[in-house]
């Protein structure tokens, strides 16, 4: 049995030294809330933790993670990475979310040298020091870029990266991973380089001990014994490369019938993605003759849009375009697109 109160000798935060897990959750009290609550939670004597999963692909909902298994994340993120004891961490993402924790368990296990910061905007602007290893999501790392170079390995999740923030990482000296997981799977268990490579990497290499397979559907199914005591099967529409690599499409519940034709929105979204600056999306809505008509939604004023012939075949072109002032987003970031649409209904 795993001992919950323990602390690594090299744990660190924001450079101060713990003498017991008292003395930290009395020092994470005044620090931050959501931190505190998840540290309150990770020393008691229970052998789970309660974590709400972020809603981005449906109703928030709350499931049990072993602590076990959650140190089994940690110390395998920490072997793929190479990222031993000492190692230096920044920690910028809410703790109300598995990221967040995940960056508290791998500090605490792990002996790291964590610094804490507010996770709103540009987490790197009144930083002078330099870090091993960080995590953000991609509006964060937006937002950091003039900074970035102060992180050594930085892990991306979250959402997806657009077009223009990818070319803008191409030649950075941070060695920047996009990963795969979910709050299910405690986090990562796949990572694909940005930088650093020949290209972007277009599929997403498995952790050691993970292995892929797809359902009827070719939606990924994630065997992983170290995290989970079942496999977990995901709505994500893959093409299976081998048991260790795929290449993610879309999400299966996006998927589009248009005329007796499926269209994956998030294909039809890369191949507009260098041509439109504002956030978008691409869904769709009922439609008398085709069943559903692919429908483009572009966050901000209204404006002529002369491109879409150039981009899209006659079919997978959409065929209404649609601005909205603002999008809903989920607490994580990313766009939710069901509820965004509703803001539609009145108009259409």
């Amino acid at each position: 049995m795993h001992n919950f109160y323990f602390i690594h000798k090299d744990f660190r935060l924001n450079g101060t030294i713990f003498k017991d897990y008292q003395n930290l959750l009395s020092f994470c009290e005044k620090l931050d809330k959501e931190s505190y609550l998840f540290l309150k939670d990770w020393f008691n004597k229970k052998e789970f933790v309660v974590v709400q999963t972020s809603g981005s692909t449906g109703a928030p909902k709350q499931i049990r993670l072993l602590k076990q298994h959650m140190i089994a994340s940690a110390k395998a993120t920490a072997q793929y990475f190479n990222l031993p004891n000492n190692t230096t961490a920044l920690h910028c993402l809410q703790s109300k979310y598995i990221a967040g924790k995940m960056m508290w368990v791998r500090a605490l296990v792990l002996g790291w040298d964590l610094d804490w910061v507010e996770a709103s905007g540009n987490v790197l602007q009144n930083n002078s020091k330099s870090y091993d290893f960080g995590a953000m999501v991609p509006t964060q790392l937006k937002k950091s870029l003039k900074n970035i170079v102060s992180i050594d390995k930085l892990i991306v999740g979250g959402g997806a990266m657009s077009t223009e923030l990818l070319f803008e990482l191409k030649n950075l000296k941070t060695k920047i991973f996009a990963t795969y997981g979910m709050t299910e799977t405690i986090t990562h268990i796949a990572v694909k380089k940005i930088n650093h490579c020949k290209a972007s990497e277009e599929s997403y290499t498995a952790l050691d001990n993970v292995f892929l397979s797809i359902d009827n559907r070719n939606c990924l199914v994630i065997n992983a014994p170290y995290i989970s005591n079942k496999e977990t099967i995901t709505n994500d529409l893959v093409e299976l490369i081998s048991d260790k690599k795929f290449i993610l499409k879309g999400r299966y519940d996006n998927i589009i019938n248009s005329g007796g034709i499926k269209y994956i929105p998030e294909e039809l979204e890369e191949k507009l993605g260098k041509f439109v600056d504002n956030n978008f999306f691409i869904t769709s809505m009922p439609d008398v003759t085709l069943g559903e008509k692919i429908i483009l939604i572009i966050e901000g004023k209204k404006a002529p849009i002369s491109f879409l012939e150039q981009v899209f075949d006659r079919y997978e072109k959409p065929k209404e375009i649609y601005f909205l002032p603002h999008f809903i987003y989920t607490e994580t970031g990313k766009i939710n697109r069901k509820e965004t649409l509703k803001l539609l209904i009145p108009k259409v």
